[in-house]
């Protein structure tokens, strides 16, 4: 008996086998997962993460993918997805939502919107999940999710045990929340700001307008390759410095709209975004002695 047979009258019919990866990262690259499991409540996810547990099997945690890039040899282990149940949002005492972590940021966004609740609208500018942005503690025009979350609810993935955390007991740092791998978040409580709803929707059109302006859109990409080293002295003005702006690896390019945003042009490998990426980071520590640290997350063999 196969070892997704075994597992399936274990645990039903949610994994699969040799998954493509391409089809679940904004770069459209990457091999297969060796298997792939898709969880639709929390009791499906524990069952799963005590079966991967004892067969010792790695287990990757995927969000919507809007960051990462998977390698060409794919990923060894079980890639879990959160899906149904861990989609969802709901108002808590006026100005506190409960969301999904498998929940897309801009549908918070929107959602806050509709009920009258600030200080959410950079949401619609985060591409991907809630859950990962937490972990990533994504952010734009001086917000981030460190300054409105208020807790998560995670699986700790030895204990199997849920456990709530709260935004003080987290080490945020930028674009890290400095969680412990062991945690698969779950769901996570933001806190909004009661006002007028066109107000929101006016500062809400200014940062997706403002985004319009600045970035790429309608390609395939995972957005902001490298981190900012400061509010001065952003990613991308050190890659335009060293002269970077035309590298290109096969079909990996460089936008030339905002060039800290690499692209598969059509039929790049991952290899060829990596090379791209080691090579600019290279250059961009030979020209200005500043080491450029990954924003996206590059996962596989």
């Amino acid at each position: 008996m196969s070892l997704k047979n075994s597992l399936g009258e274990k645990i039903g019919d949610n994994l699969s086998e040799n998954v493509s990866l391409a089809n679940y990262s904004w770069f459209n690259l990457g091999g297969n997962a060796e298997y792939f499991y898709k969880a639709k409540n929390l009791n499906e996810l524990i069952k799963f993460l005590d079966v991967a547990k004892k067969e010792n099997l790695k287990t990757v945690i995927l969000g919507a993918g809007s960051n990462t890039l998977f390698r060409d040899n794919g990923v060894k282990g079980v890639v879990i997805k959160l899906i149904n149940d861990f989609s969802f949002i709901k108002i808590e005492n006026k100005n506190i939502l409960h969301v999904g972590a498998a929940t897309l940021d801009r549908k918070v966004a929107n959602f806050a919107k509709e009920n009258n609740l600030g200080n959410l609208e950079f949401l619609s500018c985060i591409p991907g999940s809630i859950g990962g942005a937490v972990v990533m503690n994504s952010g734009c025009y001086d917000n981030d999710l460190s300054k409105v979350l208020i807790s998560i609810r995670a699986i700790d993935k030895n204990s199997l045990s849920e456990v709530e955390i709260n935004q003080e007991e987290i080490n945020f740092s930028y674009r890290s929340a400095n969680l412990s791998d062991n945690l698969i978040i779950t769901s996570v409580k933001l806190r909004g700001i009661i006002g007028k709803k066109e107000e929101i929707e006016k500062k809400q059109n200014y940062f997706i307008e403002r985004k319009k302006l600045s970035q790429p859109s309608k390609i395939k990409t995972c957005g902001s390759t490298f981190k900012n080293i400061s509010r001065e002295k952003k990613a991308w003005m050190l890659i335009k410095e060293a002269g970077c702006t035309d590298f290109k690896e096969g079909d990996a390019i460089i936008s030339q709209k905002h060039c800290n945003f690499f692209i598969n042009n059509g039929n790049a490998k991952s290899s060829d975004i990596e090379k791209l990426i080691n090579r600019v980071k290279k250059k961009v520590f030979e020209k200005t002695g500043v080491n450029l640290e990954l924003e996206i997350k590059i996962i596989g063999e």
